[in-house]
């Protein structure tokens, strides 16, 4: 466990905007597709887009992460042409009505990036890890945008395919030595990291990384942590993923507890209760 005295100071700078990750954040997660595995099709349109925006800001969102793209196994791959379509003006929208939030663009592509840049986002997170698209880590460098960096498989197609780990956190700790470097040549400053829950790991592999979080970079960098309705948690219990709310604040807490700094997920307010708490009683 790391100590009090040396933990670092987190923080991103959102075009100009400071923003602290020592308090820990909420990513409210608002998918604009027909397939994703649990809230498919429920904002599609802009009006239901714009609903759930303002609820999950007054629930105490902090980000709004729009993806146009879904990645659960089987999903029909997209175009950037067809994310930017399905995008439309929602980001430029939730801008205006929404001024203090920041947006989030779930994307693996450098031309839905660009698009998104001139729509208004504040940060990309990326799948891929830049792996998808070659140009995509130079686009994001070259706007100042923070990025999220997760750990996934080289390849779209594999990118469900579970991993052989002889040593998970080394794995991914080597993984994301490699990937900072990457960054920091394309002049991307700021970055938050993502272990990729749902990506390429047993269900097993999962709850390991969840015991052994505070080892993952060793909390040098500011993570975030994306378990909200993920199979590894509701397919042992034989539950839905509308039913694991229970069980997945419970992970919450434990993540929070080892360093998490940013929580993304599909209910909000549940998230801030439980933040709520680590804040009052362990933090």
């Amino acid at each position: 466990m790391i100590s009090d005295f040396q933990k670092p100071c987190h923080s991103i700078n959102c075009k100009g905007k400071l923003v602290d990750l020592n308090k820990p954040k909420i990513m409210g997660i608002l998918n604009l597709t027909p397939d994703s595995f649990s809230d498919g099709g429920q904002f599609f349109d802009e009006k239901s887009a714009l609903k759930q925006v303002e609820k999950m800001v007054s629930e105490g969102a902090d980000f709004i992460d729009i993806g146009a793209q879904s990645t659960r196994p089987k999903a029909e791959f997209l175009s950037a042409e067809t994310e930017i379509e399905r995008l439309g003006n929602i980001i430029s929208t939730i801008k205006k009505e929404f001024p203090e939030v920041l947006i989030s663009l779930d994307t693996f592509y450098s031309e839905v990036v660009k698009f998104g840049f001139d729509q208004g986002i504040d940060l990309v997170n990326d799948i891929s890890a830049g792996q998808f698209d070659p140009q995509l880590l130079e686009t994001v460098g070259n706007l100042k945008l923070p990025y999220i960096l997760m750990h996934n498989h080289s390849e779209y197609s594999k990118m469900h395919e579970k991993i052989e780990h002889e040593d998970l956190v080394l794995t991914l700790n080597y993984f994301f030595s490699e990937k900072l470097l990457e960054l920091e040549y394309h002049g991307i400053t700021d970055y938050i990291l993502d272990p990729g829950f749902g990506f390429g790991k047993t269900a097993e592999q999962q709850f390991q990384l969840i015991d052994e979080l505070e080892y993952l970079n060793f909390g040098k960098n500011p993570l975030l942590i994306g378990i909200s309705r993920k199979s590894f948690i509701y397919k042992p219990l034989n539950k839905s993923p509308l039913e694991i709310n229970d069980e997945t604040q419970k992970l919450h807490l434990k993540c929070l507890k080892k360093g998490a700094k940013i929580l993304r997920v599909h209910d909000v307010a549940e998230a801030k209760k439980t933040i709520g708490f680590f804040e009052t009683n362990l933090n």
